[in-house]
């Protein structure tokens, strides 16, 4: 007999089993330890064991929703950080009851949207989004730069660029706030990762660009102000970080953004095979 549960009523290791077993056939290949995921998952990703649910089957675990709820752009949002069944259990409505669950969270937590983002091409999981209400609202692009010799131009050595902390980059969030970022890229997911570095560019006292990148080369976030955008600021923000940081390759991802799109592809970044839709629902 197949019952339901809070993850928080439940040893973690189950958890972090019935994630394995469900995504052991994805699209993408995980391979995540037990600490990693929890790391990960209920770290930056946010998720919350009180707002996630498992099915356990005589006990064994055989499927996992797992559940953030937060304010997102000024939005009570609940967000699906996974779904998944055991291949055995698929069709037999375990993700519709585990779905029901997250759905049931959003309400009692006052959310007026759910939200999840799923890889282009999984069209299983896109008919079955669609047809519990989400719709596709944003697209998200993977960018990246295999070898960085390849940037295109040269660093103005007039602008002068600066290490700054995140509570720089922070502070941007008011003057950004009508600007789209995913949730992976957002100022509450790069507050809880380590190892990040800042940079700032600034005229008489005003921050006019800056960047955050971890020391991989994966940009999480890069801005400059309409103002002074065309003068080569976000140029000298990646090659800075590039010496700084001594990297040989750069990834980006970004939602529906011509700007850093247009951008990155002018300094020789080569669009990813992967990417992926968000997708909302209004409750």
């Amino acid at each position: 007999m197949i019952i339901y549960d809070y993850c928080s009523n439940i040893k973690f290791e189950k958890v972090y089993n019935a994630f394995r077993i469900g995504f052991s056939d994805y699209i993408i290949k995980f391979e995540i330890s037990k600490e990693d995921f929890m790391k990960r998952f209920f770290g930056p990703e946010g998720n919350q064991l009180e707002h996630s649910f498992i099915a356990l089957d005589e006990g064994n675990p055989i499927g996992l929703i797992l559940g953030s709820v937060k304010d997102y752009e000024g939005i009570r949002t609940i967000r699906c950080g996974a779904l998944c069944v055991h291949p055995d259990y698929r069709g037999k409505e375990v993700s519709k009851n585990l779905f029901q669950l997250h759905r049931r969270a959003a309400v009692d937590n006052k959310c007026k949207q759910l939200f999840l983002e799923v890889i282009v091409g999984n069209d299983r999981a896109i008919k079955f989004y669609s047809k519990l209400g989400y719709e596709k609202v944003y697209d998200i692009k993977y960018y990246s730069i295999k070898d960085t010799d390849k940037l295109q131009g040269e660093a103005d050595e007039a602008i002068d660029i600066e290490e700054v902390t995140f509570d720089t980059i922070l502070n941007l969030s008011e003057e950004i706030k009508d600007i789209h970022i995913n949730w992976q890229n957002d100022f509450d997911y790069m507050k809880k990762l380590e190892g990040l570095n800042y940079y700032g560019v600034y005229e008489e006292n005003k921050l006019i660009g800056a960047m955050s990148i971890s020391k991989n080369g994966k940009v999480f976030f890069i801005w400059v102000n309409p103002q002074y955008r065309q003068k080569g600021i976000g140029r000298s923000l990646i090659l800075k970080a590039t010496n700084d940081l001594n990297l040989n390759s750069m990834s980006i991802s970004f939602p529906n953004n011509a700007n850093i799109e247009g951008f990155v592809k002018h300094m020789n970044f080569q669009k990813d095979n992967i990417s992926q839709y968000e997708m909302y629902l209004t409750i």
